[in-house]
């Protein structure tokens, strides 16, 4: 069935393309939101008839949310319009730190300590927390389909798993669209949550007319679970498609005054060969394993000292929550122990610097990617697109992104260290015309399946949707 040229789109996530703060003048500024989510989505705007509903996250936030919807400017001059919703500061320290973070992220991760109880106090911080976020947004829904009835509603990620089943109630014929973008897992991992919590999750995702993942694991964990807990999809067709990236826009971004200075500075201090991750300081990204892995390479091949450095790349992530300090704590610890061993050898830089991302994109020769379990990863899709090195990337089998690029990369199992060094060992040692052939088949990839494409399939999901339940 042909997919419109142009929708008109009510696009609904926690974070929001932009935030507000104010600059040393006290001047309110716009900063661009942080986050793989907001990059990918960022596009849609300059092809359809966006309004974004994000959670208003700072003060000036949350000025701006009481006057309701106002129009923005996308950076490529795309106008949209934005509407913040704003949260009861307790209501949303529930939601966000207890719920979202670490609970449902942690298991969606593989993550959860069995020893742990999840169940203490997470059945009140679901209900006075994340279910009345979740009506919040349904509220700002419904308010933004009065005015759009045509309107497709698009709902995005693990904290808003209620509202389509929210929005469904109070309009039945409201077209629905749910994508997730972190992995999904099957009964047994969802089994260490109150079961009523779980069905609700999953009987919430039910009520949209589509409902998204980034590969057919997730997709068939989604339906495993439903199985478990006796629902039927019904009216929902069940889809995976991974998302990607704006080619034009990355490799444009790549060349821009910013990230050139920033590679002319990395370029004066490498060495002959050069190790990149660029992560969250996220305990599913795993990356004090990733260190030590680097460090058993450096003691299993001596003559490699001196030649090769890693540079870690790492944005300080979710500070507020217990355990993404302890492990912050631990990546340092990992960084203090191989600088001690092999001085010289690591640059660790904790900061959210995008530019300084894409210029050591452009310049590495080995991108390691060991996440423990990851929705997607776009770092594995965005650094080949840029890179000028033919470098080779390493990636966890536990990736969504490894589904699709599995042929061109080095797998390796996020738990097993010696596996990662090995993996990194070959992959500073693979010929010339073997790097440049993995490269190319991953940049053929993301040209062919890019931002566009995720797009037109999530379009095409809905229209195929909405056909067979007018």
């Amino acid at each position: 069935m042909p997919v419109e040229a142009r929708r008109r789109l009510i696009v609904v996530s926690n974070r929001g393309p932009v935030g507000y703060e104010r600059d040393e003048s006290g001047t309110r500024v716009a900063k661009r939101g942080a986050g793989g989510l907001v990059t990918a989505l960022s596009s849609l705007v300059s092809r359809h008839d966006v309004t974004w509903i994000a959670s208003a996250l700072s003060e000036d936030d949350r000025a701006l949310a009481a006057g309701g919807a106002f129009e923005e400017t996308a950076r490529d001059g795309s106008r949209y319009r934005l509407r913040f919703v704003s949260h009861e500061p307790g209501s949303y320290e529930l939601y966000y730190n207890v719920v979202a973070n670490p609970t449902l992220w942690f298991v969606q991760h593989g993550l959860w300590n069995l020893t742990q109880d999840p169940g203490v106090g997470l059945e009140e911080a679901w209900a006075a927390g994340y279910e009345v976020a979740n009506r919040v947004f349904a509220e700002a829904v419904c308010d933004e389909l009065a005015r759009e009835p045509a309107a497709a509603v698009f709902f995005h990620d693990y904290h808003l798993y209620l509202a389509p089943q929210l929005v469904r109630e109070r309009l039945p014929g409201a077209v629905l669209a749910h994508f997730t973008h972190i992995p999904w897992v099957g009964p047994e991992e969802w089994s260490v949550l109150p079961e009523a919590i779980v069905g609700a999750i999953h009987e919430g995702l039910l009520a949209s007319d589509v409902v998204g993942f980034h590969t057919e694991r997730w997709r068939g964990a989604f339906l495993e679970t439903c199985g478990s807990l006796g629902l039927d999809p019904g009216r929902a067709l069940v889809t995976a498609h991974p998302i990607s990236v704006d080619v034009r826009e990355f490799e444009s971004l790549a060349e821009s005054p910013a990230v050139l200075e920033q590679e002319r500075k990395l370029v004066e201090e490498r060495s002959e060969s050069l190790v990149v991750r660029v992560d969250r300081t996220d305990p599913s990204k795993n990356v004090a394993r990733g260190l030590e892995a680097f460090e058993l390479l450096l003691t299993r091949r001596p003559d490699l000292v001196g030649r090769v450095t890693m540079l870690a790349l790492l944005d300080p992530s979710r500070q507020a929550i217990p355990e993404y300090i302890a492990e912050r704590e631990a990546i340092e610890a990992a960084a203090a122990r191989l600088d001690s061993r092999f001085p010289g050898s690591l640059r660790l830089r904790l900061a959210d610097d995008f530019p300084q991302s894409v210029a050591a994109y452009k310049q590495f020769d080995v991108l390691l990617v060991n996440a423990v379990m990851d929705g997607l990863n776009l770092v594995a899709k965005e650094a080949p697109l840029v890179n000028t090195r033919d470098g080779v990337v390493v990636l966890s089998v536990n990736t969504g992104a490894f589904e699709e690029l599995g042929e061109w990369v080095l797998a390796v199992e996020p738990f097993d260290v010696l596996n990662q060094s090995e993996a990194l060992e070959r992959a500073l040692e693979l010929p010339a015309d073997e790097r440049r052939d993995r490269l190319e088949g991953i940049r053929a990839q993301v040209r062919e399946h890019d931002l566009t494409h995720w797009i037109e399939a999530q379009l095409a999901d809905l229209e195929l949707a909405t056909s067979m339940h007018p």
